[in-house]
């Protein structure tokens, strides 16, 4: 919890002037607290026991002006809110992203799934308890102190008899915090893990159903329900200590009080006084430390456990200590033959869960400069897995992926120079056209995107548009356009090794063999997860993925090794081999 405190306190020193203005009108607010008892005593002595009703009624009058001021006080304070809570949240949710993106950045990172979550949940609740805990820790400062000077004013002994309990119950809960925290988190994880392990089971339940698992998987949630329970209970008993703390802090001094009066009275204090002294109990002191105790343990211990969350998960570690250029003096460096494997993939095998067949299994490939490959198989035979492990979106649990001698988990600046990836979904952003081919190579001049625009077939589309610097709107581009930007963009690349995950299903056949024809063509390597029977036929090697047995060959003899392969082809649509090659399009207005 010292990293919240340290994170919360240094939050609110840079809102110091906000927390004035908040003091302020909490002050304001305060007022009736400070004024209930006093203005009670003089209106009882001096009025109504006095036989002058107007004059207690004047003082009465008195305390009716200074709620009006509270409440004055109560409403700019909670406007002031906003400029304490927003900033605390806009740090908050600057520290999720930029410890999502350093960690997807980093070398061998994965991207952080969670941090949507994060994002949209966690910090939300951290903000909305953040506010509740400003809110009423500044209101017992306020209005306890304010009841605690009015009470001291009236009488300094009862201000003593009354204080005496009302901090011990404030230490009594103070104590009991770092329970209730750790209560409070166990009941956090242990809901996290039952809300896991159910939608596991869940999600796999033809499995369980397949596999007779039933009675297994029931008692591994029913573990985790129990586990739940009993950290939901061990939550509640916390409520006993609250009760303790408010009861010798809220109702101690009530009773103290009551029980004192005679004694009082007979050292000379008047019944007014002892009325005062009662309301600044009961009015003041009790209601104060009621919403601090209940909002502390509530709101504020979800506070701390959210919060402590998202700081240790989003946590940058430090840079990594380089050593100093000045110990040894450097070797000079070999430049290194430029080697002719584009990919090479050896003993890879990747499986969805540690029970799952896996989908690839001691998986060997080697994709030399100049391949063209097509990856073909039925639904589900992990054609898109091969072109993730290719592009380093996905780990294998055994094996190495090297990219031109790169490690594919290693710094993902180094990887993007070796491969460009297009997925089934293209993705385009809005901007000019030209932005976006120019996306992956910034320093393309005119003519080479113009080449690239003509070569791939797209020029039709620029025309449309208006010419490169045209706006783009994806959503008024069809599916089969995203993609053709897509294709033009990733062909621009200077990344050798382009990967083609089903990223012309949304063409036609002959748009299609002229992006493919492009790509083959282009310096470097091709691989192609096809859906279409041309694409094989244009490949200069087809891989078969199909019931684990992987096999690598030309189209013709895969149609006589494979009865698989045999079995695809019947249920593909032929489609030439070729296309005629795409002329330049020339169109009227601006172009770049």
């Amino acid at each position: 919890m010292k990293a919240v405190v340290r994170f919360t306190i240094a939050a609110l020193r840079r809102r110091a002037r906000p927390l004035g203005r908040l003091a302020g009108w909490s002050a304001a607010e305060a007022l009736p607290a400070l004024l209930a008892g006093q203005l009670t005593a003089r209106a009882l002595d001096e009025g109504f026991l006095a036989g002058r009703p107007g004059v207690g009624l004047t003082w009465l009058g008195g305390l009716a002006v200074a709620v009006v001021i509270g409440a004055i006080g109560t409403g700019r304070a909670y406007a002031r809110l906003g400029d304490i809570v927003e900033p605390f949240r806009d740090e908050l949710a600057d520290r999720v992203v930029t410890g999502a993106l350093h960690r997807s950045t980093a070398a061998g990172a994965r991207p952080d799934t969670a941090a949507v979550a994060r994002l949209t949940h966690q910090v939300e609740i951290v903000r909305d308890t953040f506010a509740g805990l400003v809110m009423v820790v500044r209101g017992f400062v306020f209005t306890a102190g304010a009841a605690l000077l009015g009470l001291f004013s009236l009488t300094p002994v009862v201000a003593g008899v009354v204080a005496v309990p009302l901090t011990a119950g404030l230490f009594l809960f103070a104590a009991a915090l770092p329970a209730m925290v750790d209560r409070q988190r166990s009941y956090v994880r242990a809901d996290e893990r039952l809300g896991e392990t159910a939608s596991t089971a869940l999600t796999g339940h033809r499995d369980v159903a397949a596999c007779g698992a039933q009675e297994v998987v029931a008692d591994r949630v029913g573990r985790q329900v129990d586990r739940q329970a009993a950290a939901e209970r061990a939550l509640a008993r916390m409520a006993a200590l609250r009760s303790l703390s408010l009861a010798v802090g809220g109702w101690l001094p009530l009773a103290v009080l009551l029980l004192a009066a005679p004694w009082l009275v007979r050292r000379g204090l008047t019944a007014g006084a002892v009325l005062g002294a009662l309301v600044y109990v009961a009015t003041g002191l009790q209601p104060a430390l009621h919403a601090l105790v209940q909002g502390v343990a509530g709101g504020g211990l979800r506070f701390a456990v959210t919060l402590d969350r998202i700081l240790s998960s989003t946590a940058i570690p430090p840079p990594p200590v380089r050593a100093s250029p000045t110990r040894a003096a450097p070797t000079p460096a070999v430049p290194a033959p430029p080697d002719p494997v584009r990919a090479r993939l050896r003993g890879v095998t990747f499986r969805y869960g540690p029970q799952a067949r896996p989908v690839l299994d001691d998986f060997d490939l080697t994709l030399s400069d100049g391949a063209h490959l097509a990856v073909v198989g039925p639904s589900g035979a992990g054609k898109s897995t091969l072109a993730a492990l290719l592009a380093g979106l996905l780990r294998p649990q055994a094996g190495t992926v090297r990219l031109g001698g790169a490690p594919v988990d290693g710094d993902p600046v180094v990887l993007a120079r070796h491969r460009v990836l297009i997925p089934q979904e293209a993705y385009v952003f809005t901007g000019t056209l030209l932005d976006n081919l120019r996306y992956l190579r910034p320093d393309a001049d005119e003519h080479r995107v113009t080449a690239a625009v003509d070569r791939l077939g797209l020029g039709a589309l620029a025309c449309r548009l208006g010419g490169l610097t045209a706006t783009l709107e994806p959503g008024a581009l069809s599916a089969g356009e995203r993609q053709l930007v897509a294709a033009v963009r990733a062909y621009l690349s200077p990344a050798p090794l382009a990967i083609l995950d089903e990223a012309t299903c949304h063409l036609d056949p002959t748009a299609e063999a002229t992006v493919e024809l492009a790509f083959a063509a282009r310096p470097g390597g091709l691989v192609v997860v096809a859906h279409r029977i041309s694409s094989a036929l244009r490949a200069r090697q087809v891989l078969i993925l199909a019931d684990g047995r992987p096999m690598l060959g030309r189209h013709e003899d895969l149609l006589a090794r494979s009865a698989t392969y045999r079995e695809l082809v019947g249920h593909w649509r032929a489609e030439p081999a070729t296309a005629p090659p795409a002329r330049p399009v020339t169109c009227a207005g601006p172009s770049a």
